[in-house]
């Protein structure tokens, strides 16, 4: 399912409410850092020149969204998502800062929110943009290298856990920490980070991170990789239940 427009909805998200969302990628293929095997926008394709918009596009179709939307019932979240990872935009500083100012012009109670894999964290302006935002959710869905790399199959092979958490850490845990929790298997290899040594490292992770929330869930759309399964709302439950014994704040969508 690919993103055909800049602005789309608003829909109503699982865990953010009514939420106007934006797509800064291309709107005829995914351009991701990631190849996560349950992405609901597809597998990767080659993209030799991507048409991405520009920020006057960007700012245009968001103004107008918003004052179509301003007669009508309010929406609660405006949220980067799309077709790819959205702070690959060479402009994305710039779009926030549209953005920022666009919310509080029109819907001053909405949130500013960022779906991010936190790739491109070492790019100063893209640490920047994020703190105008009121939540930046990255994601991270396990805390074990192979089974990281197994699910979220990112560009750059030799990325580690340990270098997605240093970068996490620059937000001294003010951000939203979200993870998928699966079952299948891709290529011969079984895919399951619910095991009790991956919740072992994924507690362990939490803890060291702190985030001021967690967002868990399962797959609830249409898959690439069509082996997967749904980890029951039980064992869901039952995950969330652990850290909030611990003070974590924590949203299952199950």
């Amino acid at each position: 399912m690919l993103f055909d427009s800049i602005v789309y909805g608003p829909i109503r998200s699982r865990r953010l409410g009514v939420s106007l969302g934006i797509n800064l990628m291309p709107t005829t293929a995914k351009l991701c850092t990631f190849d996560c095997v349950y992405c609901e926008c597809g597998w990767n394709q080659p993209v030799s020149h991507p048409q991405l918009p520009t920020r006057e596009q960007v700012r245009e179709a968001l103004s107008t969204s918003l004052i179509a939307l301003s007669s009508k019932s309010p929406i609660d979240v405006i949220t980067f998502s799309g077709n790819g990872e959205p702070t690959l935009h060479p402009d994305f500083l710039s779009i926030i800062q549209d953005t920022c100012s666009l919310r509080d012009q029109y819907c001053p109670k909405a949130k500013i929110s960022v779906l991010s894999n936190s790739t491109q964290l070492e790019r100063t302006e893209v640490v920047e943009a994020l703190l105008l935002c009121d939540n930046r959710i990255l994601k991270l869905d396990s805390a074990i290298d192979d089974t990281m790399r197994l699910i979220d199959q990112p560009v750059n092979a030799q990325l580690t856990v340990e270098q997605i958490t240093q970068r996490l850490s620059i937000f001294d845990g003010d951000f939203i920490l979200q993870t998928c929790f699966l079952r299948g298997e891709y290529q011969g290899q079984t895919i399951d980070n619910t095991t009790p040594e991956e919740l072992t490292a994924w507690y362990k992770m939490v803890d060291n991170l702190h985030p001021k929330q967690v967002m868990i869930y399962v797959i609830d759309r249409a898959t690439p990789l069509k082996t997967l399964s749904k980890v029951p709302s039980e064992e869901m439950e039952a995950i969330a239940e652990s850290l909030r014994k611990k003070g974590v704040d924590v949203i299952v969508s199950a």
